[in-house]
C-alpha cells in the first residue's frame, strides 16, 4: 500500500534533486529514504528517478507520478487545516515569499502585529525575486507570496492587497526637483538608474517610460542595483533619478521629502497580491495575513481606480 510518508520522500528528492539532502530534510537517514522509495517503485512498477543522473532526474514517467504526490500530499494537509478552521484556531506554520521591492517597507508594517496576535502561527519569511517566489509556491516550499501582478500565470491564484503609486526619485541638484509639471517623456532618458534585470520594478519602469532601447550613457558609471535603497544613496551623491514605490516614499526622511515627486499627466500604479497556488489549503491563515496587511496601511492604496496599474510582464 503506497504511504503519505512514502510520497513525502518523492517530493523531496523532486525538490532537492539529492537523496542525501531528502533524506536530511524529512529527518531520516538516507538508507531509510531509498528503502522506502525502492518499495514503493516496486509496487507500482515504475521507476521513479535517474539514479545514474547528478543531479538525480526524474524519468518520463516519473514527471506525472510525482506531480500527483504533490496533490496527494496538499490534499491531506488540509484534514487538520479544516479541523482548526472549525475550532477557530489560527495556528500552524505560514511560509511567506516577498520581493526585495516590497519586504523592507511592508514587512514592518504588519508581520511583528500578526505574529503577537497569533501567537500560534509560525510565520517564515524569504525574501526573493518573482521567478523564485512562483517556482517555489509549485514545489510547495513556499505557502504564499506578497509580489507585483498581474502574473499571467495560470497555476498561481491572486488576491490583490494595494495599490501603490510609481513615484520620481531626483537628485537635489536636478531640475525634476523644480520642473513644474512632470510628465512620463519627461523621464525616458539616460539619466535614469534601475535596478538589475530580474526585479519586476525594473520592468515596470522600462514599460511605463518606454526604455527598451535606452542606453545610460550620461550616468557617472553603469550600475544595475538589487536594493532601491542603493540606488537613493547613489543618485544624492551622482546625480541623475530613478523610480521609487510609493510605501519606500514615507519610510525616506523628512529631508528627502522635496526629492519626490508625482507625474501630472498619469498616475501609474502597481498592483500588490498574495498569491498561492490552487491546490492551497491555508485559506484562514491567508485570509488573517491579508487583513492584518490592509489594516497596515493608508485606506487610499486599497483604491485602484486613483491611478494606472502598470503591468511588468
Amino acid at each position: 500500500m503506497i504511504t503519505l510518508i512514502q510520497l513525502e520522500y518523492v517530493v523531496a528528492v523532486d525538490t532537492y534533486r539529492h537523496f542525501a539532502t531528502a533524506a536530511e530534510k524529512c529527518f531520516v537517514t538516507q538508507p531509510t529514504l531509498s528503502m522506502q522509495l525502492k518499495k514503493l517503485e516496486e509496487e507500482i512498477g515504475v521507476v521513479l528517478f535517474d539514479r545514474n543522473r547528478q543531479p538525480v532526474i526524474p524519468t518520463a514517467a516519473g514527471l506525472r507520478i510525482i506531480e500527483q504526490a504533490r496533490l496527494v500530499l496538499q490534499e491531506a494537509k488540509k484534514i487538520k487545516l479544516l479541523a482548526d478552521e472549525e475550532r477557530l484556531q489560527i495556528s500552524g506554520e505560514l511560509r511567506i515569499g516577498v520581493i526585495p521591492t516590497i519586504a523592507p517597507y511592508l514587512l514592518p508594517l504588519f508581520a511583528g502585529q500578526y505574529k503577537r496576535k497569533h501567537p500560534g502561527v509560525q510565520l517564515k519569511v524569504e525574501e526573493l525575486i518573482t521567478e523564485q517566489i512562483e517556482e517555489k509556491l509549485q514545489k510547495d516550499m513556499l505557502d504564499v507570496g506578497i509580489v507585483v501582478t498581474p502574473l499571467h500565470n495560470k497555476s498561481i491564484m491572486e488576491q490583490p492587497l494595494f495599490y501603490e503609486e510609481m513615484m520620481i526619485y531626483s537628485n537635489l541638484q536636478h531640475p525634476l526637483v523644480h520642473q513644474p509639471i512632470i510628465q512620463i517623456n519627461d523621464i525616458a532618458s539616460p539619466e535614469m538608474w534601475l535596478l538589475s534585470d530580474g526585479h519586476c520594478f525594473r520592468h515596470q519602469v522600462v514599460n511605463l517610460c518606454d526604455l527598451h532601447e535606452l542606453k545610460s550613457e550620461e550616468l557617472p558609471f553603469e550600475f544595475e542595483s538589487g536594493s532601491l535603497d542603493t540606488l537613493i544613496k547613489i543618485i544624492d551623491q551622482e546625480g541623475g533619478y530613478t523610480l521609487i514605490p510609493e510605501l519606500m516614499s514615507y519610510e525616506l526622511e523628512a529631508t528627502k521629502k522635496e526629492q519626490i515627486r508625482q507625474f501630472n499627466n498619469i498616475h501609474p500604479l502597481r498592483e500588490v497580491s498574495l498569491v498561492f497556488t490552487r491546490q492551497f489549503a491555508k485559506t484562514k491563515l491567508v485570509s488573517v495575513l491579508a487583513e492584518h496587511i490592509q489594516n497596515s496601511l493608508p485606506q487610499h492604496m486599497q483604491n485602484k481606480d486613483r491611478g494606472t496599474v502598470v503591468e511588468w510582464r
